[in-house]
């Protein structure tokens, strides 16, 4: 047998089947009544079979079982499921000496509907290998207590050996099928969990690049501002130092123009802080975290900003947003530290069930096939978070004719 593990729904189908088949049993048994009447064969007939399908399902009901047995645990309740039937069905002929048609009926096709479900279990949980295994064997073993009932009725024993051969033909049909559908389904299994593998490493990868990147803005806002205050200021300080004495005024001047450059040093690490700190999206929405990104690097960078955006953005995914919102991120830094921009505009719509971004500045440009450019970095990260949404993202630009940066997303029902 290939598989260990169980298939998932094998269990309660097959207690579903013991249980009915207990029915089963007392419907039979009420109908040999009904046609026989009562005598030793019927009561031993009901007997057996009732033990047969109440042992069935305790097995299966019996948890402990499947953890003493392991991997032997379905393949024995495949043969109680199996070889009981065909037993039971047989043995209520010993006591006839001319078979009748309504009992010849009870012991051929009703044994076939019982057997169908051990069929497809063995199917649905094993290999082909082990589907011909299970029609083969309870071919001969049906073929072999028909011999042993007919008692020398070789009309009789014809009659059920036919009927055997084409239900063990049917029965090879039918789990060839079962058993081809399983094996497509594992593989569809196997190549989803692979796929997730790979879209969780992809995930990570992208996350550890975003953390990166984070960083790395920050350690530059950090030395634009608070490294940059702290040596202009102590430079002036040195200046005051040498002038206290000789030049008392001038001294007083860089003095106050210390206190000024610290205040401003001060102020603009408390943004860089609060920016770390802050959940903009949580917040805002995305329409005012873009907008207030906007408006905030813009104000920074000195940038006449031309605005195009909703007071809101409503019933959008948390990674649609996320997506948006970095990219916009992105691009606007990009505009503020290397396009020698002027203007920047920046638009959210939505429309038609599409949502588009578009950052445009009118800096210096490059050209995006340039890979050694020094903003490839940000530009395959907001790439790779566009594919993240299934969306897709357009980077226009040329030397000297400024750039634009435009991600689409469409909005899924």
């Amino acid at each position: 047998m290939k598989h260990t593990s169980l298939e998932p729904g094998v269990l309660p189908v097959f207690r579903l089947f013991a249980a009915l088949w207990l029915i089963l049993v007392l419907l039979g048994a009420s109908l040999l009544l009904v046609l026989e009447g009562f005598s030793q064969g019927t009561l031993l007939f009901l007997v057996a079979g009732i033990a047969n399908a109440l042992v069935l399902l305790s097995y299966l009901l019996w948890p402990r079982l499947q953890r003493l047995l392991g991997s032997a645990y379905l393949p024995v309740a495949i043969a109680i499921a199996s070889i009981g039937p065909t037993l039971v069905n047989h043995l209520l002929l010993l006591f006839h000496v001319h078979p009748t048609e309504a009992v010849t009926f009870i012991e051929t096709w009703p044994l076939a509907a019982i057997l169908f479900v051990p069929l497809v279990i063995v199917a649905w949980q094993h290999s082909l290998r082990s589907v011909i295994v299970f029609c083969l064997g309870t071919g001969l073993l049906d073929l072999a207590l028909a011999f042993i009932t007919a008692r020398g009725n070789s009309v009789y024993f014809f009659s059920n050996a036919h009927a055997i051969i084409t239900r063990t033909i049917l029965f090879f049909l039918v789990g060839y099928m079962v058993s081809r559908i399983m094996t497509i389904q594992r593989r569809q299994r196997q190549s989803l969990a692979e796929a997730n593998v790979k879209l969780t490493h992809y995930a990570t990868t992208l996350e550890q690049l975003a953390t990166t990147r984070e960083r790395n803005r920050l350690a530059r806002e950090l030395h634009d501002t608070l490294a940059h205050t702290l040596s202009a200021v102590a430079v002036e300080l040195e200046a005051v130092d040498s002038l206290w004495d000789a030049e008392p005024s001038q001294a007083r001047a860089l003095l106050k123009r210390s206190l000024t450059a610290t205040r401003t040093g001060l102020t603009e690490t408390r943004r860089a802080l609060q920016a770390l700190r802050s959940s903009p999206l949580e917040d805002l929405g995305l329409a005012l975290a873009v907008r207030q990104e906007a408006e905030t690097v813009a104000e920074r960078a000195n940038l006449t900003l031309d605005l195009q955006i909703p007071e809101r953005v409503d019933n959008l995914p948390p990674n649609v947003e996320q997506c948006v919102y970095r990219v916009a991120q992105e691009a606007l830094a990009n505009a503020a530290h290397h396009a020698q921009a002027q203007d920047v505009e920046v638009s959210l719509v939505r429309k038609d069930g599409y949502l588009t971004l578009t950052v445009f500045d009118d800096g210096q440009g490059f050209d995006p096939s340039d890979t050694d450019t020094n903003r490839h970095l940000g530009i395959r990260g907001m790439r790779e978070r566009a594919e993240m949404v299934g969306g897709t993202l357009e980077i226009e630009g040329e030397l000297g004719q400024g750039t634009t940066v435009r991600l689409t997303v469409e909005e899924k029902a």
